[in-house]
């Protein structure tokens, strides 16, 4: 290193040269740096030391850099940066002293005094960035704005091809039906779109079908009608009216885009209208040049004046297409013919009409048409995932901060901060309330965006091999159908009745292996297809309760063990002493299997004990032992074990660094927020919201509950009792698997028949009930019993969930919808309103639409209200620790109820989400639900352990008729567990309780 370089490198440190003066001291600039408290260096010291330990004979990038932020002035560069593993990277525990002559402290003075960024060498490295983050960009631009157009070239490449090798070129065979299908497709819509033009009478599509060209607008068709046929209820087949709207909605959101780009892009004709086009042009490029994308779509919605189509024209448009495309496309069995016979040819879709079968005891319904295709087509549907365009992957970048209802996520995708599915109370709401009642929610939501997260390569090589083997293992779909039984040579009507309910019942499993089979080749497709991708980040938006998801659907972190199993974090920490005990914490609760019952201690034990099996299954993770496959949770478990493999082989183990989400779930989060709603202390302590020497199990409490109930009925006579042999069948099967969803769900409103079914499917799985009449029987006992506890053991959680019903069930007797906001300022409306059929005639049949009505669905309003209510709450303590997090420097991931983080920053995180717990429950929440009115007229209040008064209130305003309004107001007795008391156990335990 030159000794005229401003930094020099003494034993691994770096101090301030003081041969050089810099003349920067008169402009100090406030740097970002910060000095976590385990001793990590900050991120600034990590670039700096990058930079000093390489020469930089050429422009190069380092693993693990961020882009600056788009508004942060490029003069001033803050980082975030991966910590690398390097032998100048402090040890964690290592104590910092600011003073010593080249330590930390000295360097930071070095950095407030003499910022980096005006070092040459800082200057090439922020060059590499900024020309990193360009190239990432364009590739998010071309995503959303062209995938379709990617996708017509290359038919038209493979096309071309064709034509001059006179032969077809040899691809997967769904590709090659869609090849097959593009040109007489295209040259039908073309045809199409001519004769609407010279037409006098034009078509009620006429001024939509021809804003795209044919052959772009085929391919959208194809490729949306396939995925709808692969992913529908129905297999193989799909509603016309659902695949009308569909295929009409694509076609207009590329409209969109295409019109935009069509309007800002040059053409050398020198009109005035050009010159105005190539100053756009330049206006656009300039921004993009300051990674000014939100101007952009600023200027984007103010030059396309582009007004929605609504559904109607969407389902015209979407209808003829549809049509188009049964007319032109077809399929041809490979069979054995002879020479001079013509091939076979037979319409690839068809369009048929069924009944719907009504429930009101008549013999049949209405009658709605479907678009079914050919077994040939639906053959290739398994293998067909990994071909389908998707629009809303994960983007390359950071996603644009959310600022209004429509601004925010995606470069130019639609984006909407709420999902509302065309409830107009809801989107009136929404928008009604001012930008900085919202503030917190797009905080959240932007928090949860900027989490930046990459594919675990490793997890999903096993993930793909198994699969390629056939499935049928760790979670995995088999990938073959189940066999048809033959039919019996018996005439007896016992038998043949047995074999066409088993012959219906196989026909149902394959259904659904099929749609399993379908949505893991699409989990795959995406994850192969950011496989090299040094990381992607996930918009996320909130549904109508304000709970927030990533826009993006198939491969995401909400999504099963598959998914989460080969996610992880893009940025990686070492671990520290404290974040390799909680590995392996997380790694025996991934395990389950009542190892995630015990105590921490013995969770770490447990792991320890099982060190060679889990270094066999990172080693060997299908030729060997496979202790993985044990684990309730897989996938997850195997990346955990391959992470703590990788940290125990380190000769200082809490330097490694970890990539590796870490959970802390909620305990039964539904009753969580009910024992806290009610200050219930005996409730609170049943589901972990006061801290115990293990964590407290709601859902082995309510089996032994089940166990007792049965027990007492096995007593007792057959010949009197129904029950008694029921129980005696059940006992032995009775656990916390068979309890666990129907306790979960209980609280979200879960009726009888909902936990029959449920606790249906457990025996199921077992194979212990063969008989289908006795596994019903059985079904109808256990889910009784089961409810029965529930409400023994939970009454102030019962007491709270029937008020709210008597509330929701008085407001919607005023058809009102209930609605209310949530902590964090979130209006929320329920969107249960009746439906109007609206007949629309189209050229294929007459399509009805559903309208959402003025008057309200009663019996949904109330029975909805409490479940809803209670997601409100819980995506609202999510988001409030989503923010805090932020402030504190954690990586952040939420799915509801389950907190995710580095290892090193678990006990921190624990921490804060417990304060947002208590602070979310230190405000009057169900007081707050709705805005006090005038006058009060009715008093209604029921007796219990909790005191509550709901009032209706009248407000007449002038020229208008009275409105009436409800509001609740919640008034707990003395004596019950007290937000100060529940703070100060969830925060100052020495072994917190799963929360």
């Amino acid at each position: 290193m030159s000794s005229r370089a401003p930094f020099l490198q003494f034993n691994g440190r770096l101090t301030h040269n003081p041969r050089i003066r810099t003349s920067h001291r008169r402009r100090p600039v406030k740097t970002r740096i910060t000095l976590r408290s385990h001793g990590n260096p900050s991120p600034s010291l990590q670039i700096l030391r990058w930079v000093i330990a390489n020469s930089l004979p050429s422009p190069s990038f380092p693993p693990g850099f961020d882009p600056p932020d788009a508004d942060r002035p490029s003069g001033v560069v803050s980082f975030q940066v991966g910590l690398l593993q390097s032998p100048l990277v402090a040890d964690p525990d290592e104590e910092i002293d600011e003073d010593r002559p080249f330590g930390l402290g000295s360097i930071k003075r070095v950095f407030e005094e003499d910022p980096p960024w005006f070092s040459p060498a800082f200057a090439v490295v922020e060059f590499d960035v900024r020309r990193n983050y360009d190239v990432l960009r364009r590739r998010q631009v071309e995503a959303e704005t062209e995938a379709w157009e990617s996708a017509t070239e290359e038919y038209r490449e493979m096309e071309r091809e064709m034509m001059e090798k006179k032969l077809a070129p040899n691809l997967p065979y769904v590709k090659s039906l869609f090849l097959g299908w593009f040109e007489p497709f295209r040259d039908t819509i073309l045809k199409e779109q001519v004769l609407q033009v010279e037409k006098k009478q034009k078509a009620a599509y006429a001024t939509h079908i021809g804003l795209l060209p044919a052959d772009k607008m085929a391919v959208i068709v194809m490729h949306k009608m396939m995925r709808l046929l692969m992913t529908g209820e129905d297999e193989g087949s799909v509603r016309v009216v659902q695949a009308a709207v569909h295929v009409g909605e694509a076609i207009e959101n590329e409209v969109r885009i295409h019109t935009f780009l069509k309007n800002t892009s040059f053409r050398e004709t020198g009109t005035l209208e050009d010159k105005e086009r190539e100053i756009l042009q330049k206006r656009i490029a300039k921004l993009l040049r300051k990674n000014s994308l939100i101007e952009v779509r600023k200027l984007m919605r103010n030059q396309d004046n582009f007004e929605p189509w609504g559904r109607d024209a969407q389902a015209k448009l979407g209808s003829r297409l549809i049509e188009l495309l049964l007319e032109s496309a077809y399929v041809q069995p490979p069979v054995n013919q002879l020479a001079d016979a013509p091939p076979e040819i037979r319409p690839a879709f068809r369009h048929l009409l069924k009944r719907m079968a009504k429930h009101d005891g008549t013999r049949f319904g209405y009658r709605y048409g479907v678009i079914e295709c050919d077994p040939l087509v639906h053959s290739g549907f398994d293998s067909s995932a990994r071909h389908m365009v998707v629009p809303y992957m994960p983007m390359l970048i950071p996603p644009q901060k959310w600022e209004g209802y429509n601004n925010g996520g995606y470069l130019f995708l639609p984006s909407h901060v709420m999902r509302t599915h065309g409830s107009r109370p809801q989107q009136d709401a929404i928008k009604s309330v001012p930008r900085k009642q919202l503030q917190k929610v797009y905080e959240a939501l932007n928090t949860l965006g900027s989490t930046r997260w990459r594919v675990n390569k490793r997890v999903l090589s096993v993930v793909q091999n198994l699969w390629n083997r056939g499935g049928g293992i760790a979670g995995l779909v088999e990938r073959a159908d189940i066999p048809l039984p033959g039919k019996p040579n018996s005439e007896d009507a016992t038998e043949i009745s047995k074999w066409w309910w088993s012959v219906k019942k196989a026909k149902k499993m394959n259904r659904e292996r099929h749609a399993q089979r379908c949505d893991i080749e699409l989990k795959l497709s995406v994850a192969q297809k950011l496989r090299d991708e040094n990381e992607f980040y996930y918009p996320h938006n909130v549904d109508f309760r304000g709970r927030a998801y990533p826009m993006h659907s198939h491969l995401n972190h909400l999504n099963s063990d598959l998914c989460r199993g080969v996610l992880e974090f893009a940025e990686g920490r070492p671990l520290g002493k404290s974040g390799l005990r909680w590995l392996k914490i997380h790694l025996a609760n991934l395990y389950a299997g009542g190892v995630d019952k015990l105590s921490n201690d013995m969770r770490v034990a447990f792991v320890e004990d099982n060190l060679d099996n889990i270094f066999d299954s990172a080693e060997r993770p299908i030729d060997g032992k496979c202790w993985w496959l044990n684990a309730d949770d897989p996938f997850q478990c195997l990346a955990a074990c391959m992470d703590l493999s990788d940290a125990l082989k380190n000769s200082l183990p809490y330097r490694a660094i970890s990539h590796l989400p870490i959970h802390q779930d909620g305990s039964c989060n539904g009753l969580q927020h009910y024992a806290a709603l009610g200050r219930d202390t005996m409730e609170a302590a049943a589901v972990n919201l006061v801290a115990g020497d293990k964590p407290a199990d709601v859902y082995s409490g309510i089996a032994d509950r089940v166990r007792d109930t049965m027990e007492r009925d096995m007593k007792k006579d057959p010949a009197t009792n129904p029950y008694a042999s029921l129980a005696k069948i059940l006992f032995d099967q009775v656990d916390r698997k068979l309890v666990k969803q129907t306790v979960m769900t209980s609280v979200y409103g879960v009726t009888y028949v909902g936990a029959r079914e449920q606790i249906k499917r457990r025996l199921m799985e077992r194979s212990f009930i063969t008989d289908d009449r006795l596994l019903f029987s059985a079904s109808c006992y256990a889910a009784k019993v089961i409810l029965n506890s529930l409400e023994e053991m939970f009454r102030a959680a019962r007491g709270i969930k029937r008020w709210l019903n008597d509330c929701a069930k008085l407001i919607a007797s005023q058809n009102k919808a209930v609605g209310w906001t949530t902590p964090l300022g979130l209006p929320v409306v329920q969107p249960y309103m009746k439906t109007e059929r609206h007949l629309i005639k189209t050229t294929l049949q007459v399509l009805a639409l559903q309208r959402e009505s003025r008057s309200v669905l009663m019996k949904r309003q109330k029975m909805a209200f409490p479940p809803n209510f209670v997601h409100s709450l819980d995506g609202s303590h999510m988001m409030m620790t989503a923010i805090a997090c932020r402030k504190a420097g954690l990586q952040f991931a939420g799915v509801h109820d389950s907190f995710w983080t580095h290892a090193c920053d678990v006990d921190q995180m624990n921490r804060i989400l417990r304060e947002q717990f208590v602070e979310l429950y230190s405000i009057p929440v169900l007081e707050n639900v709705c805005e006090p009115k005038k006058k009060l007229i009715t008093i209604l209040s029921f007796l219990g352990s909790y005191d509550f008064v709901f009032g209706l209130f009248s407000c007449s305003r002038a020229s208008k008729r009275p409105s009436r309004h409800w509001i609740f107001l919640f008034c707990p007795l003395e004596g019950i567990l007290t937000c100060e008391k529940s703070s100060n156990l969830l925060i100052f335990s020495t072994d917190p309780p799963v929360f």
